[in-house]
């Protein structure tokens, strides 16, 4: 039993790296609807920040949150401002195509600066081993967790309470009505790309400790959120949440019980099991946007 307790609460721990991450992809493509597939870059690009944070200017990773969130912001503004919006008018699949070329132009750029060598971020605070009773966990893991509940708390209270947060709702349901209704769409969606970078950047400072940083670090991550927010519902910040907890749960057991190798397998099947009976996820309402 207290293994399986530890293995459970593992899992809700990697849980909240997925949130955030998710969190900011679900922000993306809910409001812009656009799949940004260089947002495992953004993460890999913020890492990296925060690496060149603490190797140049011996800062911490959590105190250097705000200036990756704020270069990450401006990154994923100027990607929507240069490279998106232009392309708003064509097909999607145009647009898709767009975001694989500045991901793997971002790839290589990382490769051309840092190499392909792994870098490491060597700070003890977020890396002691905390225990309560028969568990034990890495501090970092459980700064992630209570910062991925902040951050999916904020966000609940930023979308249903502030204008911009209800202009992004309106967006997200019908940008023509929303456009009729006074919500300026193109500075409103450079603003939702912009903040759903910036939330990858706080989670870059968190996972920076856990993990080596190199230029494909994001594609574990990203390739599990793109899960996460399609078995949630396109566009949902509760099924971004809970999907995470999901698959960090099924992570973290199948990764135990059936081994380290098949565990991807297993929550691939159960994400197409779960979209066979339900293809719009399990909080997804289906169409709405346009």
């Amino acid at each position: 039993m207290s293994l399986l307790l530890q293995l459970v609460v593992n899992g809700l721990l990697l849980g909240g790296a997925f949130a955030i991450i998710s969190i900011g992809l679900t922000l993306i493509f809910g409001v812009v609807r656009v799949v940004n597939f260089a947002h495992g870059e953004f993460l890999m690009v913020g890492m990296y920040v925060a690496w060149l944070c603490a190797s140049r200017l011996g800062l911490h990773p959590y105190l250097a949150v705000p200036i990756v969130i704020v270069f990450l912001f401006l990154v994923g503004a100027a990607m929507q401002r240069y490279v998106i919006q232009p392309l708003l008018s064509a097909d999607a699949h145009i647009q898709v195509f767009a975001t694989v070329g500045v991901s793997t132009a971002l790839l290589n750029l990382g490769l051309l600066l840092f190499g392909a060598d792994i870098r490491k971020v060597e700070f003890a605070f977020g890396n002691q081993n905390l225990s309560l009773g028969p568990l034990t966990f890495v501090s970092g893991q459980v700064v992630t967790f209570v910062v991925a509940i902040a951050v999916a708390v904020a966000m609940h209270f930023y979308l249903t309470r502030t204008y911009t947060g209800r202009a992004f709702r309106a967006l997200a349901q019908n940008r023509t009505a929303a456009a009729l209704m006074g919500v300026d769409v193109n500075k409103t969606y450079v603003l939702a790309f912009g903040i759903g970078s910036a939330l990858v950047g706080i989670a870059a400072c968190l996972l920076s400790l856990q993990y080596p940083v190199f230029p494909t670090v994001g594609s574990y991550f990203v390739l599990t959120a793109f899960v996460i927010v399609v078995l949630g519902g396109m566009g949902s910040l509760p099924g971004a949440v809970i999907g995470s907890m999901f698959i960090g749960l099924i992570d973290s057991l199948a990764g135990f019980y059936v081994g380290p190798d098949l565990k991807e397998v297993v929550y691939f099947v159960i994400f197409l099991v779960i979209l066979i009976v339900r293809p719009t996820g399990l909080f997804g309402l289906g169409e709405g946007s346009e």
